[in-house]
């Protein structure tokens, strides 16, 4: 996915994108993250076209993102927010299915592959035991995972998750990242998620791209845009960083 000069701007006041163009690389996990308000969820409505900018253009497989018909899009990326709201009496395993629409229509549906593609994404996210389970009686987290599997089902190659890990404690924040990888590693999903928390954008991310006032700071490996000089530019926080045979690469801020 080519992202070039892209320019968003909510209220004429200023950019909430600034002119930003990156490569979000196929097959990998980038994270977006950054200070509040630095236009993280912004660059990623912009990708999945939920949000038109102001000037720039984003490609994937060589086509404007915009030149896609929606269905078409949806074979292509899928997206889960931080926030959903739960549809009442609706099962995991109905919600699911939703995300079967980009390939039904009036005269056309391929129950079989449905049916195929509704049990992986159940079985992806451990789902399969509470298919039939209301949502409103799930845990934060088992919501998340329930979202997750809706996209899962769309089949998309590209997987969009903004802020998954907030409001959810830490057993349910790891256990979701360690689906994320999972989803990489084992099916070869591109992934593209923003995230807060600096550590766990080392540990999971194959690429981080870290943001400041609408503009792209740095971007690269973990170990390369994570620094010392870096977290006091972006951040203004003062910072350490630790090697650890079991915990890895990992930082600690000092104080500002």
């Amino acid at each position: 996915m080519d992202i070039q000069n892209i320019i968003v701007s909510h209220d004429n006041t200023r950019n909430h994108l600034d002119g930003v163009s990156t490569m979000i690389q196929k097959g990998k996990i980038t994270t977006i993250i950054g200070p509040n308000g630095c236009g993280k969820s912004t660059l990623l409505s912009v990708l999945s076209r939920n949000n038109t900018p102001k000037s720039g253009n984003v490609s994937l497989e060589n086509k404007d993102l915009l030149h896609y018909k929606s269905k078409e899009f949806a074979k292509k990326l899928a997206i889960v927010y931080q926030q959903n709201e739960i549809p009442k009496d609706l099962t995991i395993e109905k919600l699911v299915s939703f995300g079967r629409l980009p390939y039904q229509t009036i005269l056309k549906r391929n129950h079989e592959e449905d049916t195929k593609a509704i049990e992986w994404a159940l079985a992806c996210t451990n789902l399969l035991e509470k298919r039939n389970t209301d949502l409103e009686a799930l845990s934060g987290g088992e919501r998340q995972r329930v979202w997750i599997a809706m996209a899962l089902a769309q089949q998309s190659e590209i997987l969009c998750l903004d802020e998954p890990t907030t409001y959810l404690d830490i057993f349910y924040q790891i256990e979701l990242l360690e689906l994320v990888k999972a989803l990489n590693k084992e099916h070869g999903f591109t992934i593209v998620m923003v995230l807060h928390d600096i550590n766990q954008a080392i540990r999971y991310s194959d690429q981080i791209i870290l943001m400041k006032a609408g503009q792209i700071v740095a971007e690269g490996a973990p170990r390369e845009v994570i620094t010392r000089e870096v977290i006091k530019e972006v951040y203004g926080v003062e910072s350490i960083f630790h090697e650890d045979k079991q915990l890895g690469f990992y930082m600690v801020p000092l104080g500002i």
